[in-house]
């Protein structure tokens, strides 16, 4: 596997593995999440998406930004066909690479209260629940993750 920042040519399997990754929490969430609405496009321009790479194909993809002191990672999307290889904790663990480079304090992100498995997932990589809230039509888990600076 290797973890690179997207190309403009990744756009189109971004946007579809983004939406057959989040596809499953549409009848939980009741609409589609909103990664699934993302302009991947845009944010590949922005610089803003790093795409995992396994056998030369685009099989995950990250979505992050600096947001103040810290990375806000605004999605994790895996291709269905390859989900269950670790590439989902290898994208994280690139934006919490990232935002050590940046020397930023920590990794912040928020899913869905219907996700439950990512309820159990982010604690068990370090990252603490900071608030609920509903946000944009969305019942939102916040965490966070402080970072040390590499050195």
């Amino acid at each position: 596997m290797r973890i690179r920042l997207a190309e403009p040519a990744d756009a189109p399997a971004v946007d579809r593995l983004t939406r057959e990754a989040y596809s499953v929490y549409v009848p939980v969430i009741g609409r589609e999440p909103a990664p699934m609405a993302a302009d991947h496009a845009a944010l590949i321009d922005a610089g803003e998406v790093h795409v995992a790479e396994v056998d030369g194909r685009v099989a995950g993809a990250l979505v992050t930004r600096p947001l103040g002191r810290s990375l806000l990672l605004e999605s994790v999307a895996v291709d269905p066909a390859s989900q269950g290889r670790g590439i989902g904790r290898a994208l994280i663990a690139c934006a919490e690479r990232q935002a050590a480079g940046l020397g930023l304090e920590a990794v912040e992100l928020y899913t869905n209260a219907a996700m439950t498995a990512n309820l159990a997932l982010y604690p068990h990589l370090g990252y603490v629940e900071t608030g609920r809230r509903t946000e944009d039509g969305y019942d939102r888990v916040f965490f966070r993750k402080p970072i040390s600076a590499p050195g």
